[in-house]
This record gives structure tokens, C-alpha cells and sequence, in this order.
């Protein structure tokens, strides 16, 4: 699931009587925020990277050392760490929605809470967590949303906003507002079969497109692959990519296993500044061990590894991959804020090279393609998310078909496996704002 609420972006009545005039007048608002998601997702891309280059490149060449050192990783996480509780503790709003408590989309939060928000999601970006944007900017940008709509369409529901903003967030992140329209028609489609569902999904499209166009235009979009060795479908894509997409899939379904034990056991410390910092530290390890590649969001780390693939063997790549799910399963777990799908774009691109080491004669595309599919449906839930990403990241349409069949098997397995979320959870005191009853 991605969303814990919502009461669509109209009403099952009002849709039932939509007239073109009606979605025009949606269109301006949409399109505003759609552009604003862009231009917020721009902003915090830049401010992590400053925060990057302070730490992994300023400080050692001020300080003479090497940010390659297997010390440098375990003390900038860990400081990390220590300023993300700081954040969580002590900021208005603190800090706003434990990401291991919450779907990808979550109702809305007041304004005084989003720049703490802001300041937790960009240490942790700009640090080296294993987590990417997505919940919590999405977060900044639906109150945003709803306190500018609030002064220009009073009579514009939370709702109505969240699936705008939360759509043209998604539309930015990811370059594309099909991606948006993918994710949004689960949430939209419930309910009596009354009037047509592309009324409720007209203006969350419009605010994804526009977010995608402005984003793709800033230069903070995913940026799909150029892979094209895929020569079309034959029964090896079934015997290579499932294998994959099965291994990937476990992989991923053992770090949701092990997140909400680790989850309870770090909040047996009620001061988040403390089991924050001892998140970040474990991720300083895994840093240390499984180098710079392994850390951060994973998309800009996908790319270099799909560049760099060639220099590892089967086992140091399926090592990589094993290692991002445990830095993903430690940083939802301690606290960090922030989003679980890039990540997870990294470990299925991992397995993907993993499976085309063992099977050279593979088609390269399809196996990454597959890998992100097993990982992402078992991180992320969702067969639209994972089927859309795994054609993104090769940039190949043509492997849609062979996908299709591969995602259902995986299926299986995820649909009766945990989910890397921690239900009924008890948030300590300052450690993170509690949803709305």
C-alpha cells in the first residue's frame, strides 16, 4: 500500500457529474503545484549535495586524509546520526513521519513541522544514509500544498490536495508522469463504480506531468537507461529473469523481515538521539566494509555500478547487493528519514549484474530489468511501480512483455511475505510526529 489516506480527487459523486470545465479549472492549481514539487525537489537535491561535498570531499582534502578511509564512513554517519535525533528531538513537528511507520504518501502535517523535515532529509541524503527522498518531501510538499490552496480554493478537501501534491512529486521524482498515474489508480479507483476514473486521476496527471517536465528540465528526474542488447521475447528470459527477480525479491523480503525487530529494539532507547546515533554508526560499518557505492540513495550509485560492473565478480556484486539491503533494513529501521524505492533500484540492478555474471549470453537489460522488479515489488508493494522502474532503468519498452510474465511468480511470494513497515507501532515521545487518528 502507498497511501494511509485519502478521499480521492473527487468525490465518487462529483465525478459522476464531471464536465470538461470542471477538469480545466482542476488543471491550473495542478499544474502550479506539479511545477512547485519540481522546483522543491531541485532544492533539496542541491542542499544534500552541498552537504556531500562538505563531508566526502572538503573536510578530508582540508584535513589531508582520504574519505576512502574505513573510519571516515563510521564517523560521518555516525555524527549523522546524532544530528538526525537532534532534529527529531527537539525540531517542531519533530522531524515529521518515522518512515519505517508510514506509506509513501501520508496525510498531511502543519507547516511549522516541514522545515524540520526538510533539515532531517537532507543531512541524511546529503550524509550517505541508504535512503532516498520520497516520503518526506512528498510530505513537505503536500503541506505546502495545503496551506497555499487553503488561502486560494478554501473548498479544496486535504484529500484533493494530497493526491495533486503527492502526485506531482512523484511524477518529478521519477521523470514521468505515467509512473504517477500508475501508483494514483489504486488509490483512486476504490469505492463504487461510479463516474470514470481518469476524472479523479485528470488533475494529479496534469500536476505529474508538470512536475516531470520541470524536473527533467532542473536535471533532478531519474534519467532512465540506454541498454539495448534485448533482441526480443524467448522462453530465456523466463529461465534467466525469474531466477533473478526471485533471488532479489527474498533478498529484499529478508531485510523486511528483520526491520521491525530491529525497529523495536532500538526504540528500547526513548532518546532519538541515541538510537539514531547508533543507526548511523552500524551504517558507518556497512559503508566501511561495502565502500561509497553501497551508501546514499542508490541512483546516481546505480549508474556507477552499471558502468563499473565489469570489475566485479559474481560475488563481489552479489555482495553488493546484499549489503544495500542491510544498510536500506538499518536506516529505516534507526530512525532516519527517508524513502525505500531508490534503494531499491540499486539492489535489483545488483542482482540483475549478479544474474548476467553467471549467464553471460544473457540479454544484460532484461536481468537488470528483472532484478529491479524482484526488489522494488518486495520493498515498494506495488506490481505498477516495479514493472514501470524496470523497463525505466534499462530504457527499453521491449522487455515489457517478458516483465509482465516475470513480475507474477515473484508475486507470490511477496503478497504472503512481510512488508518493510512496522504496524501499530507506538512512536516514543519526540521521536517522530504520530499519524492523525
Amino acid at each position: 500500500m502507498l497511501v494511509a489516506m485519502s478521499d480521492g480527487i473527487l468525490t465518487h459523486d462529483e465525478s459522476r457529474h464531471a464536465t470538461p470545465r470542471m477538469l480545466v479549472r482542476l488543471t491550473v492549481p495542478a499544474v502550479v503545484i506539479g511545477a512547485m514539487c519540481a522546483v522543491l525537489l531541485w532544492a533539496i537535491d542541491v542542499a544534500a549535495e552541498g552537504v556531500t561535498h562538505v563531508l566526502w570531499d572538503w573536510i578530508p582534502e582540508v584535513g589531508g586524509f582520504d574519505a576512502e578511509s574505513w573510519w571516515w564512513p563510521i564517523l560521518v554517519l555516525g555524527l549523522a546520526g546524532a544530528a538526525v535525533g537532534t532534529i527529531i528531538r527537539y525540531a517542531p513537528g519533530h522531524g515529521g513521519y518515522d518512515s519505517a511507520t508510514t506509506e509513501l504518501v501520508a496525510p498531511p502535517l502543519p507547516l511549522k513541522a516541514l522545515p524540520g523535515i526538510a533539515a532531517a532529509l537532507i543531512v541524511s541524503l546529503g550524509a550517505g544514509v541508504s535512503l532516498g527522498p520520497e516520503s518526506p518531501i512528498i510530505s513537505i510538499a503536500v503541506g505546502l500544498s495545503v496551506w497555499g490552496l487553503a488561502r486560494i480554493v478554501p473548498n479544496a478537501t486535504a484529500g484533493q490536495v494530497l493526491l495533486v501534491a503527492g502526485a506531482g512529486m512523484i511524477g518529478a521524482m521519477f521523470g514521468s508522469p505515467v509512473a504517477a498515474a500508475l501508483l494514483l489508480t489504486e488509490m483512486v479507483s476504490g469505492g463504487p463504480r461510479q463516474g470514470l476514473l481518469w476524472d479523479r486521476l485528470f488533475a494529479p496527471v496534469a500536476a505529474a506531468a508538470s512536475g516531470a517536465v520541470v524536473a527533467m528540465w532542473l536535471g533532478v528526474a531519474f534519467i532512465p537507461g540506454n541498454l539495448d542488447d534485448y533482441t526480443g521475447p524467448g522462453w530465456s528470459d523466463l529461465y534467466v529473469g525469474i531466477p533473478i527477480a526471485l533471488a532479489a525479491a527474498f533478498a529484499s523480503l529478508v531485510g523486511a523481515r528483520l526491520m521491525p525487530p530491529l525497529w523495536h529494539l532500538l526504540r528500547r532507547f526513548p532518546n532519538p538521539i541515541v538510537f539514531t546515533t547508533i543507526g548511523g554508526l552500524l551504517l558507518g560499518v556497512l559503508g566501511a566494509v561495502g565502500g561509497t557505492i553501497t551508501m546514499f540513495k542508490g541512483a546516481a550509485q546505480t549508474g556507477e555500478l552499471l558502468a563499473t560492473a565489469g570489475e566485479y565478480t559474481f560475488w563481489g556484486l552479489l555482495g553488493l547487493a546484499l549489503i544495500k539491503v542491510a544498510a536500506l533494513t538499518v536506516s529505516a529501521a534507526a530512525g532516519f528519514r527517508g524513502g525505500r524505492i531508490f534503494p531499491a533500484v540499486f539492489i535489483g540492478a545488483a542482482f540483475g549484474l549478479a544474474g548476467h555474471a553467471l549467464v553471460p549470453e544473457s540479454s544484460l537489460a532484461l536481468a537488470i530489468a528483472a532484478g529491479a522488479v524482484g526488489s522494488i515489488l518486495a520493498i515498494g508493494r506495488d506490481g505498477w511501480l516495479a514493472i514501470f522502474m524496470g523497463v525505466a532503468l534499462v530504457g527499453d519498452v521491449a522487455v515489457l512483455p517478458a516483465i509482465c510474465v516475470i513480475v507474477l511468480p515473484v508475486w507470490l511470494i511477496v503478497t504472503t511475505g512481510p512488508e518493510m513497515l512496522v504496524h501499530g507501532a507506538k512512536v516514543p515521545p519526540n521521536a517522530g510526529h504520530q499519524p492523525p487518528a
